[in-house]
């Protein structure tokens, strides 16, 4: 009887997806208007709760328009950007939910950035002010020079711990202040779906960052799949959200998803591993959003016999890679992994909707996979300059086709947009969105008949090595399954006098294992044995712990210029020697030679 109920919730939402498109672009619909609804449909059910604080949707409604009414007052209007400028936290929402109830656009400012970047990004987005938390006062300080805002009138300062007034350089922001009307402002009334909502930055590791215009109509479409194809959740969940708020992940696919259905949600400032299980079992949360790599981290702690007793039933996330999926669904008897692609500039993305292992699932837009040349990092073209689709099984790079329901809306900078968009795809006049990601098709059984789709890797971290192309993803994988090593990072670095780039690992080891006492014959055996000549990591370099973005994802770029070169690297690092078959000691004898091409990998 499950299997039937299964099949039919399948079928459903096959249906519910076939036909769902987004709203028309007149369409009275709005981030905003999801909290005004659920205020006046279900008012004293929880809509928030962060650090002991637990706030009604009728309550968070109330403080909005506060705020939203004050914003008013400043002579904010539609289609003004107001830059938001704090960490995780009920206030955060508040601000951003005011600022769409005037049709303004919240710019949501990574709170790691500083100095330059942070500039950068007010001034990119020509913020008519900046909406900034008492715990990022003094960074703000520290720029207010170079932006052209303006002191005591453009600063808009909202406490936090209460400990510091607000500087004499901003106004003081209280939702809680009754003196403002908490009634609905007539502007939400009149935002429309095609009005951009929020522009979130991309994370600018190949330059500054870049401003994405995310609409009402491809938010809100976004936030409906994930609540009821992918979590198939409904107001009685609770979803928990450690994910940054100025991300596309957490703020789309988790907090607006829960929005969309009435659910709550738990909001934490940032990820803690040791916090995590215990918050969930202390609210009770039936769900959370996730990134791939902090899963690992996750699974980097030891195993309890308290792993199982959770009441998370179903997650939604990216970056959950396969060699880790089965062990963390069973470690932890999670029903339902809803994977899903996209990007926050993006224009269609991928969902597992049918809980399938291991895959990206579904297309939500027209999109095919071209052949595409690693060693040369470009597009592979035929006589008539046109795409060559890839065979079924075989990777190749994703694009997505821009019709008139998977719209590009693109950056900020239209020289950006437009690098973004390839034309003449597969006939005159097309065009396609580059997402820059290498992905395939995979086998997973019974499906309805549809495509399913498996992330491979990005094109700039795939490399190429003896004639052969080198998925960082996959090595890391096969690396990771030793018993020694918690996290890895492969990339591919330069070698004087050879050809493509080399294989090299940067690892974390489980405690009590380091340099010392690491099993190098035992890790040599298994990269030896699970993976192709070519594909196996020429150096390895050992470190305390792996940098990620402030959204969990690997970086490489800093790992990827220091290489193996003593100058830049102070940590421990071993080298496979030519003919021998056990990593040993990179030391300065042998680095000289390599350096003066002596050695021949």
């Amino acid at each position: 009887m499950g299997a039937i109920t299964s099949f039919l919730g399948d079928l459903k939402v096959l249906l519910v997806a076939a036909t769902t498109k987004p709203p028309p672009p007149d369409q009275v619909a709005s981030f905003s208007l999801l909290v005004e609804g659920n205020a006046a449909r279900i008012p004293n059910a929880i809509a928030l709760i962060c650090e002991e604080e637990v706030v009604t949707w009728k309550e968070l409604n109330e403080r909005a328009n506060r705020i939203a009414n004050t914003l008013k007052s400043a002579g904010i209007s539609k289609g003004d950007c107001v830059s938001l400028f704090m960490q995780n936290r009920i206030e955060f929402v508040v601000q951003a939910i005011a600022t769409g109830k005037l049709g303004a656009i919240a710019g949501l400012i990574n709170t790691n950035l500083t100095r330059q970047q942070l500039v950068h990004c007010i001034n990119l987005t020509e913020s008519k002010k900046i909406i900034f938390g008492e715990e990022l006062t003094e960074p703000l300080n520290e720029v207010r020079t170079e932006l052209t805002l303006e002191d005591g009138k453009d600063y808009l300062y909202v406490r936090d711990t209460g400990t510091d007034p607000a500087p004499n350089w901003a106004t003081e922001l209280d939702s809680s202040d009754t003196n403002s009307s908490g009634d609905n402002p007539p502007e939400s009334r009149q935002v429309e779906t095609a009005n951009t909502a929020f522009y979130i930055f991309t994370s600018g590791t190949t330059g500054l960052p870049k401003a994405a215009r995310v609409s009402h109509r491809r938010m809100l479409p976004a936030a409906r799949m994930s609540a009821t194809a992918l979590l198939r959740i409904k107001q009685s969940d609770r979803m928990y959200n450690c994910l940054p708020l100025y991300h596309g992940t957490g703020l789309m696919i988790g907090l607006t998803a829960a929005f969309t259905v009435g659910a709550s949600t738990v909001v934490r400032r940032r990820l803690s591993v040791s916090a995590f299980w215990d918050d969930i079992r202390k609210y009770e949360c039936t769900s959370f959003v996730y990134i791939g790599e902090f899963v690992r981290y996750l699974m980097s702690h030891p195993e309890t016999l308290k792993d199982k007793e959770n009441p998370v039933r179903t997650i939604v996330g990216n970056g959950l890679r396969p060699d880790i999926w089965h062990d963390f669904k069973n470690r932890f008897d999670i029903e339902r992994i809803g994977e899903f692609y996209g990007a926050s500039e993006g224009n269609g993305g991928f969902a597992n909707v049918f809980n399938k292992n291991c895959t990206v699932g579904l297309g939500t837009a027209p999109a095919k996979i071209v052949s595409y040349d690693i060693a040369n990092d470009k597009i592979v073209k035929d006589e008539n300059s046109y795409c060559i689709e890839q065979p079924i099984g075989e990777p190749g790079l994703l694009l997505i086709e821009i019709t008139g329901k998977s719209e590009f809306e693109g950056y900020t900078n239209k020289d950006a947009s437009s690098q973004k968009v390839e034309k003449n795809v597969f006939i005159e006049g097309d065009s396609y969105f580059n997402t820059g990601d290498l992905m395939k098709v995979v086998d997973v059984g019974f499906a309805f008949g549809q495509r399913h789709y498996q992330f491979v890797d990005r094109v700039g971290d795939t490399f190429r090595w003896k004639s052969e192309n080198v998925s960082t993803n996959e090595v890391g994988e096969i690396i990771n399954q030793h018993e020694d090593i918690i996290f890895t990072n492969v990339y591919g670095v330069e070698i004087p006098g050879t050809d493509g780039r080399a294989g090299m690992v940067a690892i974390v080891l489980k405690e009590q294992i380091n340099a010392q006492n690491i099993n190098l014959e035992s890790l040599s055996e298994h990269i030896r044995e699970n993976l192709p000549s070519y594909a196996r990591p020429i150096f390895i370099r050992l470190l305390a712990e792996l940098p990620t973005t402030t959204t969990h994802k690997l970086q490489k770029n800093d790992l990827r210029d220091q290489a193996f070169h003593f100058d830049k690297v102070s940590d421990h690092m071993f080298v496979m020697r030519p003919g021998e078959t056990t990593y040993s000691k990179l030391d300065s004898d042998f680095y000289d030679k390599i350096v003066q091409r002596e050695v021949y990998f």
